[in-house]
């Protein structure tokens, strides 16, 4: 039965051809959408991983100080032991002191900063050997080394090697100053990464007059980031039993309404990435409604094809299939060859498919989307990029050999059943 399904798709592979092409491209571009879809929520997820530091962020909002943004050393040491006793394993921690009151003076030119990051440069060697540099000095980062972005070195006037003026307020909201000299230039023009600087994390505590070894956040990361909202949980509840706790977060909403209420000391917020980033994942929504729709139009497309192709062929067919089943052949068992036809057209047209889509993929490397404001965070290195999840092929594969049974079913069904006379004749009764 196999070999005569696929002796009949050669035979008729002129009448199928229209249904190759078709099911190759609206396979190609289903899986060209939902992979840049992936590929975009991918890029922002790693961007604010990067950025906020962790797949799940222990941070500290101290009421009694000017930088809200600060823990205590016996607040570190709390949350050291709860991560440790409820053996959430994260694959490495972080520690950073984060301020947004940082300002650069440069041979009489000013610009403030947004975000003022303080890390500790050994810990973090990986991340920052990761970042894409305009220039980098060789030397290793020292306490006095600091790290910004292209885009405002060039609005200052500064160069690699150049020292500057960095100036921050203190915990007791007065103004402090030191001299750092620029040890790296960041390609990084995103709304994480415009205005934003890294120095050492106890150069910027001297700086702001904090402990030596205090923070304002620790970061977790791990090896499997599904895991991070039950991992949260756990760590939540376990952090509960001895310091003072904001309750569970679900989104970037909630975050602002529990900052602004009123506690004494240090309250340690447990915040995961989707929660930074929970107005972001509302533009996401709104792409994903647009994907959908482009998605529906494909599969309609491809549906619309199917019938219009199988309606032909068993129409040409008739005379064919009534001389099988005089000779025996059951009605099961032309809806059969029928159907395998159909899978061997649907796996070939989806192998062409995935390669149109991969040829789709990297035409879209060589189109910058620099020109849309804030795009970049959905982008990596200014392009757009794919990434190809098993469970989404497959459920594009499913959805299309889906559609394609369903289109083939009915009129096989009706074909085999016809009267043998109208059959035989050609469809003449």
């Amino acid at each position: 039965m196999l070999r005569l399904a696929l002796k009949y798709l050669v035979g008729y592979r002129r009448r199928y051809l229209f249904l190759f092409l078709s099911l190759t491209f609206g396979f190609g571009i289903v899986t060209v959408i939902t992979s840049v879809k992936d590929g975009m929520y991918e890029n922002i997820y790693n961007s604010g991983q990067s950025h906020y530091a962790g797949d799940i962020i222990a941070l500290g909002y101290d009421e009694d100080s000017s930088i809200t943004l600060h823990m205590q050393t016996d607040d570190m040491a709390k949350i050291r032991k709860a991560i440790s006793d409820t053996n959430i394993n994260p694959e490495r921690t972080v520690m950073r002191t984060l301020t947004m009151s940082g300002i650069l003076y440069y041979n009489g030119s000013a610009m403030p900063l947004k975000y003022l990051v303080g890390a500790d440069w050994d810990n973090e060697e990986a991340y920052f050997d990761s970042l894409v540099y305009q220039e980098r000095r060789d030397v290793p980062a020292g306490e006095d080394t600091i790290m910004l972005s292209a885009p405002v070195a060039g609005r200052l006037g500064v160069r690699l090697g150049d020292s500057l003026i960095l100036e921050t307020e203190t915990r007791y909201g007065q103004s402090n100053t030191g001299v750092f000299v620029v040890g790296g230039l960041l390609e990084d023009s995103s709304i994480f990464g415009y205005y934003k600087a890294y120095v050492s994390r106890p150069a910027l505590n001297r700086l702001l007059l904090f402990g030596e070894d205090e923070c304002s956040c620790i970061g977790m990361f791990f090896s499997d980031r599904r895991e991070a909202d039950a991992k949260r949980i756990i760590l939540q509840k376990e952090l509960e039993k001895n310091m003072q706790t904001a309750p569970l977060i679900l989104n970037r909403d909630e975050f602002d309404y529990e900052t602004h209420q009123s506690w004494a000391g240090v309250k340690i917020f447990l915040l995961t990435i989707p929660v930074y980033l929970s107005e972001i994942a509302d533009l996401l929504g709104a792409i994903n409604i647009i994907t959908y729709f482009l998605y529906g139009m494909m599969l309609a497309l491809i549906l619309a094809s199917a019938m219009v192709t199988y309606r032909l062929i068993l129409r040409e067919r008739e005379r064919e299939v009534g001389t099988m089943r005089v000779i025996g052949f059951y009605d099961g068992d032309l809806r059969h060859i029928l159907i395998l036809e159909t899978l061997g057209l649907g796996l070939l047209s989806l192998l062409a498919g995935i390669l149109f889509a991969l040829l789709v993929s990297l035409g879209l490397r060589f189109i910058s989307f620099s020109w849309l404001p804030s795009f970049e965070i959905f982008m990596k290195d200014g392009r757009l990029t794919t990434l190809y999840l098993p469970r989404t092929i497959l459920i594009n594969l499913a959805a299309v050999f889906c559609i394609l049974l369903a289109a083939v079913w009915l009129p096989a069904f009706r074909s085999s059943r016809d009267p043998l006379p109208k059959m035989l004749s050609g469809g003449k009764s």
